[in-house]
C-alpha cells in the first residue's frame, strides 16, 4: 500500500490513472471520491474505491494480502485544506512551467525536478510549503494505517 496526495499534477491525471487500472492498482480515495491532484484536493477524476478510516485501509489491505494478491493499492489522501493551493494559481505554475520545458528540451528523469523547481519559483515558495504539509499529512495517515493493521 502507497499512501500519497494524488498523482503530481505536472503528470498527465488521467493517463496515470489509466496507466494504473491496466496494471491492476486500485486507486482509493481517503475520504473522498475524487482523486486529490497534490497541490489541491480535487482533480476532477474519480477514484475507484472510497474509504473513510485507517482502519478500513488497513482492512483492505490485509484482505489484499490475505487472498495472496500480488499487487499493491494507492491510497490517494487529499491535502488539508489550510494548505490546499488555489487551482488557478498552481494550474497557471505548472502550465508554463512546462512550456518553460518545452521551450528548453527538458524531457525525461530531467522533467521532474526541473518542474517541482520552476512551479517552486512561480508559486513563490507556496508549493514546495503546501508540498511540505502532504508530506506531514501522509505519514501521519500511514502510521496510523499500519497501527490498524498491527491490531487485525
Amino acid at each position: 500500500m502507497v499512501v500519497c496526495a494524488g498523482a503530481k499534477s505536472i503528470l498527465d491525471l488521467g493517463l496515470t490513472l489509466e496507466y494504473l487500472e491496466t496494471h491492476g492498482v486500485p486507486v482509493i480515495g481517503y475520504g473522498t471520491k475524487e482523486l486529490p491532484a497534490f497541490y489541491t484536493r480535487k482533480s476532477g477524476f474519480a477514484v475507484d474505491y472510497e474509504l473513510d478510516s485507517p482502519a478500513e485501509l488497513a482492512a483492505a489491505f490485509k484482505a489484499s494480502q490475505d487472498m495472496g494478491l500480488k499487487g499493491g493499492m494507492l491510497v490517494t489522501n487529499p491535502i488539508p485544506e489550510e494548505f490546499s493551493m488555489d487551482p488557478a494559481v498552481i494550474n497557471k505554475a505548472i502550465d508554463e512551467a512546462i512550456a518553460q520545458a518545452n521551450a528548453q528540451g527538458i524531457h525525461g528523469k530531467e522533467s521532474t525536478p526541473f518542474l517541482l523547481a520552476k512551479v517552486k519559483e512561480l508559486t513563490g515558495g507556496d508549493s514546495l510549503d503546501s508540498n511540505i504539509q502532504l508530506v506531514f499529512n501522509n505519514a501521519r495517515l500511514a502510521a496510523q494505517t499500519a497501527a490498524e493493521l498491527c491490531k487485525l
